[in-house]
């Protein structure tokens, strides 16, 4: 049986629109592209031709990437526990601060798919993103990640 991927609401629709993309626009293009490289004639020496051949490859691979995880996707919801209070899964945006530095910061915790450290976006399966995972705001957490620091979750 194959595993879920887990993708929360915004992640599945933006796969949704890159996929509807690369089938409406970008596969058509490549086809213009690729009769445009037969039209010149001998395609044995046609770098044109090569050129679109690979990148037939990469949007036919990629279409069917995002097929098999739309396929296989459960979409995560955010949970609270008995008690109402929300507790940090994935697609839970967390504002913490760095007890080291006082510093703070914002993260979504999405799943390996849709992760973006640079933009906020941090994996579930990530040391940062599984410490997170099952606390509540107020909790004091010990990441373990390269070095150890310790984080404050100020809001959910």
């Amino acid at each position: 049986m194959t595993e879920k991927t887990q993708l929360t609401k915004e992640g599945y629709k933006k796969l949704e629109d890159e996929l509807r993309n690369l089938i409406d626009f970008v596969r058509e293009d490549v086809k213009k592209q690729l009769a445009e490289a037969r039209a010149q004639g001998d395609l044995s020496e046609n770098a044109d031709y090569d050129a679109a051949r690979a990148r037939q490859a990469e949007v036919e691979g990629r279409i069917s990437q995002i097929e098999s995880i739309l396929a296989n996707a459960e979409i995560i919801t955010e949970k609270k526990n008995a008690k109402g209070e929300k507790k940090i899964g994935i697609g839970s945006t967390v504002e913490v601060e760095y007890l080291d530095s006082h510093k703070t910061a914002t993260y979504t915790i999405v799943g390996t798919v849709e992760s973006d450290p640079f933009n906020g976006k941090i994996s579930n399966v990530s040391p940062f993103g599984a410490a997170l995972i099952g606390k509540k705001e107020g909790d004091e957490v010990e990441i373990k990640a390269g070095k150890t620091f310790n984080i404050k979750i100020l809001k959910i």
